[in-house]
């Protein structure tokens, strides 16, 4: 279980100092840096930890593991990522105020409780369903096979 925890806060403290650099060193929303280089880095970042943690999962065993053990592990991280990541998030929505959320679509249009749930809810949900999709991806490569096995 530490390889998960490990591995998702590692996630959640290169996001968060993603964040933190780009929001101070880049003030307008609309930049590109926000609308496409903070969804790349989190999917890139990710990608490669949950790559890591499998890759620790073996030397911690000795040998590769088994598909649904990659896959598990793979989900784990990224549910720790998502859940340190959010709880970031809602800190800085109570010390910074909404001024962050300028980015988000809708804004104008809704009231700020329900754009800050939906951003709330798309970084979980898309944290994990990435994961998944990442973790299958990567465990198909460095499962064990049953050839291995043999």
């Amino acid at each position: 279980m530490k390889i998960p925890i490990k591995y998702g806060l590692l996630i959640a403290v290169g996001v968060m100092a993603w964040v933190l650099i780009a929001r101070t060193t880049v003030t307008n929303p609309a930049s590109i840096v926000h609308t496409l280089g903070s969804p790349l880095v989190f999917n890139v970042l990710q990608f490669v930890m949950i790559y890591l943690g499998l890759k620790a999962l073996e030397r911690e065993k000795g040998d590769r593991p088994t598909f649904k053990q990659a896959v598990k592990t793979g989900v784990l991280i990224s549910f720790f990522y998502a859940l340190a990541a959010s709880l970031f998030f809602a800190g800085v929505l109570a010390v910074v105020g909404t001024k962050w959320l300028a980015s988000e679509p809708g804004i104008a249009e809704s009231p700020t409780a329900t754009v800050a749930a939906q951003a709330f809810a798309a970084l979980f949900l898309g944290a994990m369903l990435f994961g998944l999709v990442y973790s299958t991806v990567i465990s198909f490569f460095l499962a064990k096979r049953r050839s291995d096995e043999a």
